[in-house]
């Protein structure tokens, strides 16, 4: 491979709103790349309040029908709070994608299924096993909030669900290194956005200059709503990666930069 490709994003500030204990290995990624990351977690990670009620609640999972895992984080922090956490034969794990199934595998659940195309709440209903959950126990693993498109299409196809909460979301904590890192950052500049309710707290929580700076630049979003709602935001500029993973991530960026330099 030759420099020039190896180094697809060199010159370009690319804004990672990634929570800060996950964007870890998307940075290392587009440093390699030659760009210059840019860390701005849209939204904090915190462990739930009620730990011992949690840890309950994931014990009466273990023989449920289907446990899903609806992010790599909600797999972090239910094995933070159960590392024995080891779920019955017959139960059938699932991941929203594939970064969720390898974080399950790194814990020894080696049999989750995710969906191959589509990493998203639409993707994992569109798996055959979902498709009929009559008299079901569901164990939907993850935080309060958030879409309530999965929930509320598993209790649709009659899951008996149990919503286990192991972890919280919270505004993000931003400082002004933060800001300074935006402010000065030279051009051109992506902004890579997997999540809603992080657009959401970009565009409410930034001060009006710095999100005026995002909106001008390119952004690459991990889904079509998304892409829509960065539309609705006022990005001109917006990409669609194949998925929410890193490496697709990467891609979209390293495409929409090229466009950029044409």
């Amino acid at each position: 491979m030759s420099n020039r490709n190896r180094l697809s994003l060199a010159g370009a500030a690319v804004v990672v709103t990634r929570p800060a204990a996950s964007a870890g290995a998307l940075k290392r990624r587009i440093a390699a790349r030659g760009g210059a990351p840019l860390g701005l977690p849209g939204v904090g990670i915190r462990a739930i309040e009620d730990a011992a009620a949690a840890r309950g609640a994931l014990r009466t999972a273990r023989d449920a029908d289907l446990a899903i895992f609806v992010s790599p984080n909600a797999v972090r922090h239910a094995f933070a709070l159960l590392p024995a956490l080891r779920f019955a034969r017959a139960t059938q794990v699932c991941a929203v994608g594939h970064a969720t199934a390898r974080a399950l595998a790194r814990h020894g659940v080696r049999n989750a299924i995710a969906p191959a195309q589509r990493q998203d709440s639409e993707g994992l209903l569109a798996l055959p096993a979902l498709a009929d959950l009559r008299r079901r126990r569901v164990a939907l693993i993850g935080a309060p909030g958030g879409r309530e498109l999965l929930p509320a299409a598993l209790r649709a196809r009659g899951a008996m669900l149990q919503s286990i909460h192991v972890y919280r979301r919270a505004a993000p904590r931003w400082d002004r290194r933060h800001f300074a890192a935006l402010e000065n950052a030279a051009p051109p500049l992506l902004t890579l956005l997997s999540s809603a309710d992080v657009l959401s707290r970009l565009e409410r929580g930034l001060p009006p200059r710095l999100f005026a700076r995002l909106v001008e630049g390119e952004c690459v979003a991990s889904s079509p709503r998304l892409a829509h709602a960065a539309r609705a935001a006022g990005f001109a500029r917006v990409h669609i990666a194949a998925s929410a993973g890193t490496r697709d991530m990467i891609v979209a960026a390293e495409a929409a930069l090229a466009r950029h330099r044409l």
